[in-house]
């Protein structure tokens, strides 16, 4: 931790650093300095202002010798060493005479990949939630140790600092600090975490992923890989499978263990009879709320208003769940789930992949945006995002794919697909499919029901889609009969499979790039 300790020292003697705060006087010091306001329950409502969303363009890693043989630098932005440093300096120089609040606390569950994560920030609401979200122990003994400097009033310069706009997220990956600036939006500090644990964790044959887990009754650990708005921590919350985690994880020889000690979960049109348990962790004191609209007269949230962005949120610690697999560790996965929500209408609403399917799925990480989303989405357009999670990948794709397929290969893992998106024609025709007939999709398949379930094999796509699930009409399972026009879904089909092929060969242009 001597890097930690040389910036504690340094802001110590600048700065006024505020240190173990509990949480009822994070809430009260945040409300003093007018960073929030209280929900009707309690929970600690905030806005982010310009930034409700990851700036992944502003984003950099140093690039040095140890990190420039390894990342993926088409996906990355470089910074060179003496940049960061003047950025260092210039953070520094901007505490001056200000407050900090420091939370000392750890990522990654598994003793032997442990990061003691030191984070110091300029408001107590940021404080409350990075506490919040990662495990709330010191990391004393962790092998690795990582320092991050939060200061969303410190606007970079351009020209000074190398910077794209004033806004930073520069990652030296040599010493584990990490510089924040000119953002409100705190999933910043979140998956900063995760980007380290992304370039170091491979380079110990573990293997990261962004996913969420849980395990079942018979103690099977289940993984839920799935882009923003696919379902995965609504599917991976389920009160009879006590969840591992949320979001972020390691797979290493000895099974899975969390990175983090709570869930961010997205609270868009959140509901308690859909989602019961992100719902009541809503309403509890000490829960963050991030950018939704709250009744001026109740207090009461208001899901339903997307006004300020559809990415709100709600960050709480995962002891707030009812049901939460203890020490955050879990077992190799017995099945791996990969969830899209597929606006074209095309894909199954589950089908079973062989590993070489699995593999191919893993590097495409497709889903698809719906119009109206995002400015200029005015139909569905696919997305594919490696490893199902692109802009926190610091390595190639393919490193984190072979560690995916050399861990399949080692606890024999059934993958399946399973499509959380519409059926019945595309989106703004067909309809999007049931949450309850998808849990009942998941059940089936975590349970070992579709082992020896009759399957077809889908046309397009090659992989294998059960004839029939208990509980759910036959009908649902083949999409194209659940088009009005038949010839129209072929096309759609075959359009769709053609983009996973065009995706595929831009993959195989970058390794030979790489190598």
């Amino acid at each position: 931790m001597a890097q930690t300790g040389v910036l504690l020292r340094r802001l110590q003697g600048i700065a006024t650093i505020r240190s173990g705060a509990n949480r009822a006087q994070m809430v009260t010091a945040a409300l003093m300095a007018g960073e929030g306001r209280l929900t009707s329950s309690g929970a600690l409502a905030v806005t982010t202002g310009a930034y409700t969303g990851r700036s992944p363009k502003d984003k950099y890693i140093v690039r040095d010798a140890l990190t420039d043989p390894h990342v993926w630098w088409e996906n990355s932005g470089a910074m060179a060493p003496a940049q960061f440093d003047l950025l260092l300096e210039d953070m520094l120089s901007f505490t001056t005479g200000r407050a900090l609040y420091h939370e000392q606390l750890s990522a990654g569950a598994d003793p032997a990949f442990r990061m003691a994560v030191s984070v110091f920030t300029e408001t107590a609401w940021h404080a409350l939630f990075i506490r919040n979200l990662l495990i709330r122990d010191a990391g004393e003994g962790a092998p690795m140790a990582a320092t991050i400097l939060h200061l969303p009033g410190f606007v970079a310069d351009p020209v000074r600092h190398g910077t794209r706009t004033g806004t930073v997220i520069a990652l030296d990956m040599s010493r584990n600090i990490v510089l924040i600036g000119g953002t409100h939006y705190a999933g910043e500090i979140k998956k900063s975490v995760f980007s380290l644990l992304n370039f170091h964790a491979p380079l110990n044959g573990v293997f990261p992923m962004h996913c969420s887990a849980n395990v079942g009754p018979d103690g099977s650990t289940a993984l839920f890989f799935g882009l923003s708005g696919t379902g995965k921590t609504t599917l991976s919350s389920d009160p009879s499978r006590p969840l591992i985690g949320d979001d972020e994880h390691l797979w290493s020889g000895s099974g899975v263990a969390n990175i983090e000690g709570g869930c961010y979960a997205k609270t868009a049109n959140l509901s308690a009879a859909a989602e019961p348990e992100i719902f009541a962790a809503t309403k509890r004191f000490g829960t963050v709320i991030e950018n939704v609209v709250i009744d001026e007269a109740s207090g009461e949230p208001d899901f339903a208003d997307l006004s300020l962005t559809e990415n709100t949120r709600a960050a709480y610690p995962l002891d707030l769940l009812s049901s939460v697999a203890p020490g955050g560790l879990g077992a190799p996965p017995r099945s791996v789930v990969f969830l899209t929500a597929d606006a074209f209408g095309v894909l199954p609403p589950i089908a079973r992949l062989t590993p070489e399917q699995a593999a191919y799925h893993f590097l495409s990480g497709y889903t698809a945006k719906v119009a109206g989303t995002e400015r200029g989405v005015t139909e569905p357009t696919a997305t594919f995002s490696a490893c199902f999670g692109a802009p926190f990948m610091s390595h190639h794709p393919h490193v984190y794919g072979d560690l995916f397929v050399r861990r399949l290969a080692e606890g024999g893992a059934q993958v399946w697909l399973i499509n959380t998106g519409w059926i019945g024609g595309a989106f703004g025709v067909g309809k999007r499919i049931d949450i309850a007939a998808t849990r009942r999709l998941v059940d089936a398949a975590l349970s070992g029901e579709l082992d020896t379930a009759a399957m077809r094999v889908d046309p397009n796509f090659g992989f294998e889609v059960p004839l029939a699930v208990a509980g759910l009409p036959k009908r649902l399972l083949d999409p194209r009969a659940n088009w009005s026009d038949a010839g129209a879904y072929d096309t759609a089909a075959a359009s769709l499979a053609r983009m996973f092929e065009a995706n595929m060969r831009r993959f195989e242009r970058e390794a030979v790039a790489a190598e």
